[in-house]
């Protein structure tokens, strides 16, 4: 679903926390604590207070699962049977997709994953430590190379707020998120294709409280996320791309979280920017960036914006050609997404969701534009490179980008 589905931006935001973390953590050096192997400390003792780690992962899925709430669990059969089922949507769609389109993309080897909640949890938790392991790393090796450490009782509150902070977010989207598809972001080894995951009570739970036809439901999910197969499989360079970015991004992050070498304080550093972006009219996500991480991430939020914006354009046209019920089916669901409780659109704010969801919806608007105002093939330039991806921009004002590309 849209602005549920992309892991690796929500992950950004937290390198951000994890780079305030660690500069509060620097300047508040102590003398050096006993190395492992002097302390006496029963093991759990030791492995909550190790000093090379910002995140513990496993207090992380605690409170994710926890967050989550509770749900039927699925029965291995039960699980095997609706996979089946999936994959067999998928054939069957990905003729009408690839006619609209004018691509043709088989999804028959596609991964199909129907997952529960504690499952998709436990994936995506995989996803943010392929992500942030660069600023473990560097963490790690910054404390073994100076041989000093920030006080084990500053250390185990930070690694703890931050685990909880992972925690909470990954389990708040894990009660939302209907399917996602996996581009497995940075993993360890070469990836020639995403998965499809279906996280099953959430889609049980929507289809009996919006009372829309659960077949339909799920065809119309599945025309998003397969879309997306489209975007990341028929051009290649899409993932590499998305990768080398994301390395570059930490790559600056971690340039930050290093004070650059100037023997600056680096927590001051990140605050006086802070407060001097926000002066300037940056939000809050984009106040703790320098100039190149918003140049860095304006491409990224760019490219996201249209991924999701291309899905969803696919999705409700190709949808209101095959479902009978689209209209209603449409009309409920982006009901559930905008009807929320104080508290939860609080936290959408805080967190940075309620403006990645904007970005999608602009997403969606600027291919809705295109297509109509110079059709799908025209639109499908936007991913033949890296060059002719719009600019956040552009994705506002669509005019501009068709101009660039009628110029080029």
């Amino acid at each position: 679903m849209p602005g549920y589905g992309t892991a690796f931006s929500r992950g950004l935001i937290l390198g951000a926390g994890a780079a305030l973390l660690y500069a509060a953590a620097r300047e508040s050096m102590a003398p050096p604590r006993p190395r492992a192997g002097e302390d006496e400390r029963a093991p759990a003792e030791r492995a909550l207070a190790n000093p090379n780690r910002l995140i513990d992962w496993d207090l992380a899925t605690r409170v994710a699962v926890r967050t989550a709430g509770r749900t039927p669990s699925l029965h291995p059969g039960a699980r095997a049977q609706i996979e089946a089922d999936y994959a067999a949507m998928l054939r069957e769609i990905e003729g009408p997709i690839a006619a609209y389109v004018g691509n043709d993309l088989s999804l028959a080897n596609t991964v199909v994953e129907v997952l529960d909640r504690p499952g998709w949890i436990r994936a995506n938790m995989l996803n943010f430590r392929y992500l942030l392991q660069p600023v473990e790393d560097f963490y790690a090796e910054s404390l073994a190379e100076s041989r000093l450490g920030p006080p084990l009782g500053f250390q185990s509150a930070a690694r703890m707020m931050l685990s909880s902070q992972v925690g909470v977010l990954v389990g708040y989207l894990s009660r939302r998120v209907l399917g996602q598809y996996d581009v497995a972001l940075l993993a360890e080894q070469p990836v020639t294709g995403g998965k499809l995951f279906f996280v099953e009570p959430n889609l049980r739970q929507v289809e009996h409280t919006l009372n829309v036809p659960p077949d339909e439901l799920r065809r119309w999910i599945a025309l998003h996320e397969a879309t997306h197969a489209h975007e990341f499989e028929l051009y290649p360079w899409v993932r590499p791309y998305l990768n080398a970015s994301l390395r570059q991004y930490l790559k600056l992050l971690i340039e930050d979280m290093r004070g650059r070498d100037t023997g600056e304080n680096t927590l001051l550093l990140l605050v006086n920017r802070f407060v001097a972006n926000l002066r300037h009219g940056h939000n809050v996500l984009n106040a703790l960036m320098s100039p190149q991480q918003r140049e860095l991430m304006s491409r990224l939020q760019a490219l996201m914006s249209l991924a999701e914006g291309y899905s969803n354009h696919v999705m409700n046209h190709v949808g209101k050609e095959l479902l009978p019920n689209f209209d209603l089916i449409h009309q409920r669901v982006e009901h559930r997404q905008r009807d929320r409780s104080p508290v939860e659109q609080l936290f959408l704010k805080i967190t940075g969701l309620s403006l990645k969801m904007e970005q999608y919806r602009q997403g969606e608007r600027f291919v809705d534009f295109v297509v109509r105002e110079r059709g799908i093939a025209f639109a499908n330039r936007a991913w033949r490179s890296a060059q002719d991806l719009p600019t956040e921009a552009e994705i506002r004002d669509p005019e501009r980008w068709i101009g660039r590309m009628e110029a080029a």
